[in-house]
Order: structure tokens, then sequence, then C-alpha cells
């Protein structure tokens, strides 16, 4: 069954992107602020990555040509796990994936990211729903939900982000009884100037760095709970030769 049709997202006017230069030194300013005072340990770790770093394949009737993919961004990809592990909470792992789903704009730090729900019902996403992110550069963050179960959301970009890729939240029950909340992105610059910012100036990849750590500590706090030992962030940087290589449901009419 394929997605149906609804107007496609209007990309940046030539004007929005002529701000960039002007609004994103705001941006940068939240993200040094926020990152300096954190008191939450931060343990960060870069490597190489290879093909196994690819996102999954897009489920089949939810792949159109409003789809951004890996293949249509400019520059390396990165892989990115967040993941804290969260004690003290009430929740079940599936429990927890609820409460954070519930609302993501009460686990969005405000100041990067706004969820407005532009296509489905009221309530928590469900598959095909859609989203306009709203973002503080000359970008807006349109995304569909591609995969919904009990533990985890994933989520695929569409025409007019400032990435190409997907990202996955998920919780889990450890052995010991406590939880984890974890984050993985598969994402790249969605277009030359985007790859400009977030993989050679590293403005816009900070920004979504401090974005998901934001976001896996509110995860805690709505679950109930409270972080213990940190935030865990890995990184794999995959070479752009790589990206041309990403699995991928063939591209419908809708």
């Amino acid at each position: 069954m394929s997605t149906p049709r609804a107007a496609p997202p209007q990309g940046p006017s030539p004007l929005r992107r002529a701000g960039v230069l002007a609004r994103f030194p705001l941006g940068v300013l939240v993200v040094s602020w926020q990152y300096l005072w954190r008191v939450t340990a931060l343990h960060r770790a870069e490597t190489s990555g290879d093909e196994s770093d690819l996102p999954p394949a897009l489920p089949d009737g939810l792949c159109d040509e409003r789809s951004k993919m890996l293949t249509d961004g400019s520059g390396p990809m990165f892989h990115r796990r967040f993941r804290v592990r969260v004690e003290d909470s009430p929740l079940t792992a599936a429990g927890m994936t609820d409460a954070v789903m519930a609302n993501l704009n009460r686990v969005a730090p405000s100041s990067v990211a706004v969820f407005h729900k532009t296509r489905g019902p009221g309530g928590p996403p469900r598959v095909g729903d859609e989203y306009r992110v709203q973002m503080p550069g000359p970008w807006d963050g349109p995304v569909r939900v591609v995969h919904r179960d009990p533990l985890s959301l994933r989520l695929g970009t569409l025409q007019g982000h400032l990435e190409a890729g997907q990202i996955e939240f998920r919780s889990r029950a450890l052995a010991d009884g406590g939880l984890e909340f974890g984050i993985e992105a598969w994402s790249r610059a969605g277009d030359r100037m985007a790859d400009l910012l977030y993989s050679r100036l590293r403005v816009a990849k900070e920004m979504q760095f401090n974005m998901w750590v934001h976001f896996c500590l509110r995860a805690a706090a709505v679950a109930g709970g409270r972080v213990a030992g940190g935030v865990h962030i890995d990184t794999r940087s995959i070479p752009e030769a790589l990206c041309r290589a990403e699995p991928a449901a063939s591209r419908t009419g809708g």
C-alpha cells in the first residue's frame, strides 16, 4: 500500500538560504552555552565506518518521490548512536517508548527543534504520519514515520530536509533491571550548502549532537527515572562513495 499523496514540502527560498550565515551563529551560541553548562558526563567516540553502517531499507509503500534518500544527500554519512542508562523508572521499556512518543516536543529542545504534525490524526506518531521539524537555520526538517513497534520509532527524511537519511528512537530492558534509551541516526548533509555547515564547518553536526543528547536526557526524565553513567555517543564516518550503495525500496509515485 502506497503513502497517500500530499503537497510537496516547500524548499527554502533563495532569500532564506542567503540568511544562513546570519542565523546559524545564534544556533551555535545556544549549542555552545548548553554544552559548556551541561553537568552530565558525555562519552564520545569517533571511528571510521564501512558498508555495515548503511541504514535499513525503507518499507514498501513508504518510499516515493517526496522521500529524501541517503543517495540524495551530499558529502560523507555519519552513523551515530546515543544511549543512556535509565534507573529507578517505574515504566517498562515499552512504557518508556510510549511516554516519549506521546509528545515529541516534551523531549526535544525547543531552541533547536519543534515538531509540527502535518499529516495524520492527533496523538502519538503512527506509520505514515508526517512532521515538519522547525529548526533555527534556513531549512526545515520534514520527516515521515516509516516504522513503529512497541519499543521503537523510525523517521525518514523528506525533500527539503537539512539532512538525508533516517533516525530511530528505541528503548530496551537491561538484564539487571534497568532501562536503556537510545537514538540511532544514519544521515548526511542534504545538499552542498548543508555539507559545508554539517561536515566541514561542523556547525549543523554539533547542533544535531546537542539536540539528541538533550533528547536522551529528557527521555529519562519523562520516564520518571534518572540517568546513570552519562550519555554515550558513538560516531562512525562513512565515505561519500559508499552512500551510493544505500539499500532502499523502489520509489513510487505515491
